[in-house]
């Protein structure tokens, strides 16, 4: 057997195919002896282009979800306000024990309010190692503007409004419930994708609003009342640096990345299958990749709007 071993351990140094040894139980007069056959396993490149076959496949699936559900948009305003309604009200303030805590909006208001106060302790205490602590104001309007507020808007909306349309779309398939409202001639992409990102669009209006709000609240409460700066010191280079086309430009961020998070949650959601635990691999996929999504959306606006100049001038 030794020899066996040493002979297919050469072949496969010669690049030969991966073999592996698999131990099989046989049954020989009723005696258990252990024995040990070779099996081939399909190499690396054999299965390369089945996978970019199914990869390709994939992408374009989705390029014509995307471009349906988004091409809907207008007659799903137009056939289903009311279905509109419910869902920016379920968004918005959620169901069950997510309202106890004030729904999304609770839960992004909890979230910035730590970033804030972390950028008032790091970036006080990093200042003040050179000098310049009245600065920390700077720090507050140049970074939770820019990229605190919008990413965590973005983050925010795919772990709990993004999780749960796919949840619910994923349910609705695997029950055969999507089939059903094709089957009464309803329209389900835009019944159910379209109405959802409208809604994902809309309710991330206040999500943004209240995650400057409370960025800056809690950079100042801690800047101030903790690290004993003057407020009007603060105030100052705050009001210097806060520019209105950042504002402007960081609520159209958040915007996109509204709608892309919540175009890959529906996808995910209408296209689940394999019972409650594809419903289940459904979700975890799209979480993952509306994070991805909010990522790249947030570096290419950053890098087309404030990659050449910044808009950017440090003075006193």
């Amino acid at each position: 057997m030794s020899a066996t071993i040493d002979g297919a351990e050469r072949s496969g140094a010669m690049g030969a195919r991966p073999q592996k040894w698999e131990s099989r139980p046989p049954v020989n007069g009723g005696q258990r002896r252990q024995t040990t056959a070779l099996v081939d396993e399909p190499s690396w490149w054999s299965t390369l282009g089945p996978r970019l076959t199914d990869s390709t496949r994939r992408l374009g699936e989705q390029t014509a979800f995307y471009g349906r559900a988004l091409l809907n948009i207008g007659e799903a305003v137009r056939r289903y306000p009311g279905e509109l309604l419910r869902l920016i009200a379920e968004m918005g303030m959620g169901t069950g024990a997510l309202a106890v805590i004030g729904g999304t909006v609770g839960i992004i208001g909890f979230l910035t309010l730590t970033t804030g106060a972390l950028v008032a302790v790091q970036g006080y205490d990093t200042l003040s190692n050179i000098g310049v602590e009245a600065l920390t104001g700077f720090l507050s309007a140049f970074l939770n503007v820019r990229m605190i507020a919008p990413c965590t808007a973005g983050l925010a909306l795919a772990a709990t409004i993004g999780a749960g349309a796919t949840a619910q779309l994923g349910a609705m398939r695997i029950n055969e419930e999507i089939d059903a409202l094709e089957v009464m001639g309803i329209r389900a992409i835009t019944y159910l994708a379209s109405t959802r990102i409208i809604a994902g669009v809309l309710v991330v209006i206040p999500l943004y609003a209240v995650a400057v709000l409370m960025s800056f609240i809690a950079a100042k409460f801690l800047t101030i009342s903790v690290y004993g700066q003057s407020r009007g010191v603060y105030e100052h280079y705050f009001a210097t640096f806060l520019h209105p086309n950042d504002l402007l430009w960081s609520f159209l961020s958040a915007l996109t990345m509204a709608t892309g998070v919540m175009v890959v949650h529906t996808y995910y959601g209408f296209t689940a299958s394999g019972g409650p635990a594809g419903v289940g691999e459904a979700v975890g996929r799209s979480v993952r990749s509306s994070m991805i999504v909010t990522a790249i959306v947030c570096l290419m606006i950053s890098l087309s709007v404030y990659g050449q100049h910044g808009n950017f001038n440090l003075s006193g």
